[in-house]
């Protein structure tokens, strides 16, 4: 039988005031109730001449659009980077959440890319952002390593675009191989792990080892089965398998604990602005 609201959220403080440690893992949904939502308003207020012109319903969808030229490509991706990466300030969801544990050991394991970790306020040095960055863009056959800032292509790409396209000489080219760029978000097997997010993979490792023998929290905020394997089941196998870990899930859709983790899982479907 689910506990009333009250009970639960007495538990769940309780269980972050005695943390030592806390790992914040945070997903799709934490964006999207912060106010980053991919439909609705949001999407049709910035993508009108795009509805029109391709049919387009939502910006996650979107997203896979078969664009028959870069200079189109590139003028969808300005637009879907610059209003979900560089225009949004920290949101207050995000904000709320660095006050949280501002003052714990934490660690943040997050498959978001539009850096409302960073502007918050948590420290890079703790956060490993392990599906990429909106703010880089990478070699789209992944020939070198090497990550490029887009920000300022990005706004001349917004403020330059007509007919839903961008000026040619704006298509970034790779200075390597020659070909074309891509977003750096994991979407193929060409994603590039620089050197910093290998040093982010490590650091977050240490920090899990250090954190399975202590009394910790794992927060897990709007984590589906897009990609699971990322945050869910380590988090649920953490767990499991640490005696001190206990995990906190707020997620509209999948609340529920494993049955294994039923007493050491404390489970929200409710708004999570209200709960943070």
């Amino acid at each position: 039988m689910k506990e009333n609201l009250q009970d639960r959220i007495n538990k769940a403080k309780t269980l972050l005031n005695s943390a030592e440690c806390v790992i914040i893992g945070g997903g799709a949904g934490l964006s999207a109730a912060a106010g980053l939502t991919y439909s609705g308003q949001r999407f049709t207020d910035n993508f009108a001449e795009y509805i029109q012109k391709y049919g387009m319903t939502d910006m996650y969808t979107s997203s896979f659009y078969p664009f028959r030229t870069q200079e189109e490509k590139w003028a969808y991706w300005s637009r879907h980077i610059l209003v979900n990466r560089y225009m949004p300030p920290a949101l207050p969801l995000y904000k709320n959440l660095f006050e949280l544990v501002k003052d714990k050991d934490y660690f943040v394991l997050t498959t978001n890319v539009d850096y409302q970790f960073y502007k918050a306020g948590f420290s890079p040095d703790r956060i490993f952002a392990v599906q990429g960055d909106y703010g880089k863009i990478q070699c789209a056959k992944g020939c070198h390593d090497k990550l490029y800032d887009n920000e300022e292509l990005i706004i001349k790409m917004n403020d330059e675009q007509k007919d839903c396209k961008v000026p040619s000489h704006l298509v970034p080219k790779c200075p390597v191989c020659g070909g074309d760029m891509e977003v750096n978000i994991r979407k193929d097997a060409f994603f590039v792990q620089d050197d910093a997010w290998y040093a982010a993979n490590e650091k977050y490792e240490k920090f899990y080892d250090k954190a399975c023998k202590k009394n910790t929290v794992l927060l897990e905020l709007g984590v589906g089965f897009n990609t699971p394997t990322i945050i869910r089941f380590p988090f649920e196998r953490m767990t499991y398998n640490c005696k001190g870990v206990h995990l906190i899930r707020i997620n509209a859709d999948y609340p529920e604990a494993i049955p294994e983790n039923a007493e050491k899982t404390v489970s929200f479907d409710e708004n999570m602005i209200e709960e943070i």
